[in-house]
Order: structure tokens, then C-alpha cells, then sequence
């Protein structure tokens, strides 16, 4: 089962301190902080020096633009992208900014995975694939209606994101 494939991460526990400070600062405290780690997990493994291809660095793979634009909206982020505990601050701190777009009444779990999803594909690509969703008569608050017209704006990526959003939710299930 997925869930057995990622128990191995409640033995990772030497960011939890920060996923907690954070999911607290940016979520409040009742916010379960181990959606943020599963994130971790499905951007980096929780590798602290990971980099992807297209530049992402980090524990929640951030773009160096995105990381400066998120440090300019809130300057209680003050070390560096390399740095574990503002890489996660500045993801966590990140997901808020998405999390509050989508407003609209709608399930908790499909705000969180359209956050997940803009975290991924980028907010303005889950907008308009919620606008082909809308256009084909489906309910666009629901994620897998704006999953299933999300091929139609980013093509094979598309899939990259639903299953992204998906990997997230299978990693929350087996942390503790």
C-alpha cells in the first residue's frame, strides 16, 4: 500500500520542529503541520540540498524568484533559501498565500489539494483550468473537476500535478 512505502519518514524527525512552528504561524494551531512534511517529502525526500532541473532548491523545493518574492511579502523570513528552517517557512508561508485564494466553499481536503496543486503547477494554470472545468458544466470547486480540464492548460504535465497532489495525501496518511 502507498502508506507502508512512506512509514520509513516518522523516523525523519529532525524538521518536524519547524513544519510544527510554521503550520502554527501560517495556519493556526489546530492545522495538522504533517500535510507540510508529507509536501516535504513529496518535493525533496526531506533532502536539505536537493535542487531540481529547473532550479528548485531545498527541503520544499523553492524557486530562488518565488523564495525572494515570498521573503518580500513577509520579512519575518530572514536566512537563506539553503537553510532548512527558512526553506520550510518560506514553502509553508508560500501555501498560505495559495491556501487563502481558494475561498469558495468547498470540501477542506480539496482547498488543501488546490493548494497543493498551485504549489505545483502554479496558481494561474489551476485558474484557468477551473475556468475549462466551469466551461464543461462541472462543479469547479471540486479538485478532481479542475484535475480533469488541467491537461487541456499544461498538457502531459498535467499529469505530474494530479499525481503530485495525490502523493501528498497517500504521505499524510503513513506519518504519525
Amino acid at each position: 500500500t502507498p502508506s507502508t512505502l512512506y512509514e520509513r519518514y516518522n523516523q525523519i524527525t529532525r524538521f518536524d520542529h519547524h513544519f510544527s512552528k510554521y503550520s502554527k504561524r501560517y495556519f493556526g494551531p489546530a492545522f495538522d503541520w504533517r500535510y507540510f512534511k508529507a509536501q516535504a517529502v513529496a518535493e525533496s525526500r526531506l533532502e536539505e540540498n536537493a535542487t531540481s532541473v529547473a532550479g528548485a532548491v531545498g527541503i520544499m523545493q523553492v524557486m530562488p524568484r518565488t523564495f525572494e518574492e515570498i521573503r518580500q511579502k513577509n520579512p519575518n523570513i530572514r536566512g537563506g533559501l539553503n537553510q532548512p528552517r527558512w526553506n520550510i517557512a518560506a514553502g509553508i508561508s508560500y501555501d498560505r498565500q495559495h491556501y487563502l485564494v481558494w475561498n469558495a466553499p468547498r470540501p477542506l481536503a480539496d482547498k488543501l489539494k488546490f493548494m497543493f496543486g498551485s504549489y505545483n503547477a502554479g496558481r494561474a494554470n489551476i485558474l484557468r483550468a477551473q475556468r475549462f472545468a466551469l466551461g464543461e458544466g462541472l462543479n469547479a470547486t471540486l479538485w478532481e473537476s479542475v484535475a480533469g480540464a488541467l491537461p487541456r492548460v499544461t498538457g502531459r504535465r498535467s499529469q505530474e500535478t494530479v499525481s503530485y497532489v495525490s502523493r501528498v495525501f497517500d504521505i499524510k496518511q503513513a506519518l504519525r
